[in-house]
């Protein structure tokens, strides 16, 4: 990533030249579109350049040169005494570091991580600082020493650091189209990749649902008893089964290995169906409970093995947008009557009403969806032999990810407002978060829970701290609205989809600008996904087209 000097060094390479005022390029829609765009723009060169040039206010003279700190672990566990290290710290020295103490660690836990390879585990690094009265957690993202220059932060006092895991595999960023996979006769609404990564699924405006072949990039199966738009889909998190739904408010359930309907087309609601949701592998192994949003107000649960309704969850005054199953079995339904509920399925019942948002809600997502989504399965392409060894495998994998702490909520509004919550515990939101100046329509959560992004009708993605909601950066590149976005499984990349006929690859957390742009579509990219294995990216088009990218 360029800092800022540099920039400075190349836009003016002289002193008096900046001090004058400076002039950047300003971008997008030149020409006859925007007749008042010259294509430049005057900038303050005192925001500019301020750390090249003014010699005077250059901060980095104020910090000592070394600072007491105190590392911790997730769970507040200190490692170590406190420890006197350079200003001038990086990530990887104090990942370094963190390893030389870990494996002088005398806790019987350490102990088993050093055996299972955890010596090569990447963190990450939270500070615990005070900001405007309250305790906040606030990401390095380069040296300690921008930390404290950042944040006003006294040396004199011992800097609480709390360490991460991050993935051990990295995913490599997608760069190039290899293939097109023609085949829907409309707009491609849906693209899915199955919870192992080895099929993918699309759904679109033909009323068709289409099977691919994720190796050959082929098509395998092309299903056609819906009569209508498909309007969601969503797989099985044991990969067995695949459902759609469209808008006569019918879902039909999937065999994926043959291509087949399993029973019938089952008319569900009164309206169209928005939104579906799995009940997470490890609290139903057989994977067969499904519930479904609409139009009608309605939420209900199903069994998809008899096809029998179980429930139905009444309520909501107007439109049902969007609805989650959480890992300790809650689900969630966000609505345009401006509140979100919280259902227990079991009981049956009503637990708690969320308010706050002004306007209709778009979108909600959870701090563990990918966990929930891929189940039992990770990078490896792990097998299993029977459904419990299964079960076991995704009731650990969701273990170790909730003992970062209880699940996040985040809601997406018309108000332009996300609202982020502890559902399970609270009525009341965390945090309010602005910025966003139109629509908010998509929101997703980083696969380790640290960051979640937002893609709006303002042409902006915007990352967000995944624990206390703090704002960390906005996307700009795009030339028109952002659809949807679609983390890699290692967190370290972000990819979105947009009205301009695009997809941008975004490096996290501290690209500003687009690592990579994806042309190629002749329309709108209304659909995403990344494949849970890191394989590839998946995006589908109104121009009847479904692109495979990768390295």
């Amino acid at each position: 990533m360029t800092d800022r000097a540099s920039t400075a060094t190349v836009a003016a390479p002289n002193a008096s030249a900046i001090t004058a005022g400076g002039i950047a390029w300003a971008g997008s829609l030149v020409g006859v579109n925007n007749p008042n765009n010259l294509g430049y723009r005057y900038s303050t060169p005192s925001k500019r350049y301020r750390t090249t040039l003014d010699d005077g206010d250059d901060a980095s003279r104020d910090v000592p040169t070394n600072i007491q700190v105190q590392f911790r672990n997730r769970q507040g566990e200190d490692l170590a005494q406190t420890l006197d290290l350079p200003t001038q710290s990086t990530i990887d020295d104090l990942t370094a570091l963190v390893h030389s103490l870990l494996e002088n660690s005398d806790s019987h836990d350490e102990q088993q991580r050093q055996k299972q390879g955890a010596g090569k585990i990447p963190y990450s690094f939270y500070a615990t600082i005070l900001k405007n009265g309250v305790q906040d957690d606030v990401e390095i993202t380069h040296t300690l020493s921008d930390l404290l220059q950042q944040h006003a932060i006294s040396t004199e006092d011992v800097l609480q650091l709390t360490y991460q895991p991050l993935a051990v595999f990295r995913v490599r960023p997608v760069t190039r189209c290899t293939d097109t996979l023609p085949g829907h006769t409309e707009a491609v609404l849906h693209v899915q990749y199955a919870p192992d990564g080895q099929m993918l699924a699309s759904g679109g405006g033909d009323t068709t649902v289409r099977f691919w072949d994720v190796h050959t990039s082929t098509p395998k199966y092309t299903c056609k008893q819906h009569k209508n738009h498909v309007l969601c889909v969503a797989w099985a998190p044991n990969g067995k089964r695949f459902v759609s739904a469209d808008k006569n408010g019918v879902w039909i359930v999937w065999d994926p290995t043959k291509g087949e309907a399993v029973g019938k087309a089952v008319k569900a609601h009164r309206q169209w169906i928005t939104s579906l949701a799995w009940e997470p592998m490890h609290l139903n192994a057989a994977c067969d409970r499904l519930a479904t949003s609409s139009k009608d107000g309605t939420i209900k649960i199903w069994n998809v093995r008899t096809q029998a309704q179980n429930l139905t969850l009444s309520g909501h005054t107007d439109s049902v947008e969007s609805i989650k199953w959480s890992g300790d079995g809650f689900l969630y339904s966000a609505s345009r009557d401006r509140t979100i509920k919280v259902w227990n399925v079991d009981r049956g019942i009503l637990v708690r009403t969320l308010t706050g948002h002004g306007h209709r809600i778009n979108t909600l997502a959870l701090s563990s969806d990918y966990v929930l989504r891929t189940g039992p399965f990770d990078h490896r392409g792990t097998k299993f032999a029977s459904e419990e060894a299964a079960q076991q495998a995704a009731q650990e994998k969701y273990e170790a990810f909730r003992a970062q702490g209880p699940e996040r909520l985040v809601s997406g509004s018309d108000d332009f407002t996300l609202f982020l919550w502890h559902p399970q515990e609270n009525k009341h939101a965390i945090k309010r978060l602005t910025g966003h100046q139109q629509a908010v329509n998509h929101i997703a959560f980083s696969p380790d829970g640290r960051y979640f992004a937002s893609a709006s009708f303002d042409k902006k993605v915007k990352i967000w701290n995944g624990f206390s909601g703090d704002f960390l950066t906005t996307l700009t590149g795009h030339v028109g609205a952002v659809y949807q976005v679609a983390w890699s499984s290692d967190s370290r990349y972000l990819v979105s989809a947009s009205k301009d006929s695009t997809a941008k690859l975004w490096e996290m957390p501290s690209g500003k600008r687009a690592r990579e742009t994806l042309p190629g579509h002749a329309d709108e990219v209304y659909a995403l996904d990344w494949s849970p294995n890191g394989a590839s990216v998946a995006t589908g088009s109104k121009d009847r087209t479904i692109k495979i990218w990768k390295h």
